[in-house]
């Protein structure tokens, strides 16, 4: 088994190209820029930003997405897999490009003041759920009061003789 998965939070670098072809397919070029910050090592060492350039592949009806709503400094979320091509440049030389088939796009930009959206800006949280431990599966009977009790006896002290507040 094998996994071709990727997962870009960025900004667009350019305008995305817009090619539709003769049987009405659309497809999409653009590039995203991801940047890892910078940091002070503890010996005092100054790591820069680094920024990474994605050429990113949007086709069908995400190319059309993109033409109406993506813009050069747009924010956005690609979720999609990498593909590798070769092509051979004016010399004769076998030149390969690395891009990003999305297969899902979120734009993350809030819109402009006056917008409206029956839509929330983000997704609802998950309702919290209880695992319960193999040893505890038998209280999958009992009383909401019953589990309540059985939860908190398994719930360690915060409180310990070390005088920190972590739990081990």
């Amino acid at each position: 088994m094998s996994v071709n998965k990727i997962i870009l939070i960025g900004n667009v670098g350019k305008e995305p190209e817009v090619r539709y072809y003769d049987n009405g397919g659309a497809v999409a070029n653009f590039s995203l820029a991801t940047t890892e910050r910078g940091y002070t090592a503890a010996n005092g060492t100054q790591v820069p930003d680094r920024t990474e350039w994605h050429n990113i592949v949007l086709w069908r009806g995400l190319a059309e997405i993109a033409e109406k709503y993506v813009h050069k400094g747009s924010k956005i979320y690609i979720e999609g897999k990498i593909r590798t091509r070769s092509y051979d440049d004016q010399q004769g030389i076998k030149r390969y490009v690395t891009e990003v088939w999305g297969d899902n796009m979120e734009l993350l930009d809030r819109k402009p003041d006056g917008a409206q959206s029956n839509r929330p800006p983000f997704p609802e949280p998950p309702v919290a759920t209880t695992v319960t431990a193999p040893a505890q599966t038998a209280t999958a009977t009992a009383t909401p009061a019953a589990q309540t009790q059985t939860q908190t006896q398994a719930t360690p002290s915060l409180e310990s003789d070390g005088g920190d507040d972590l739990p081990f």
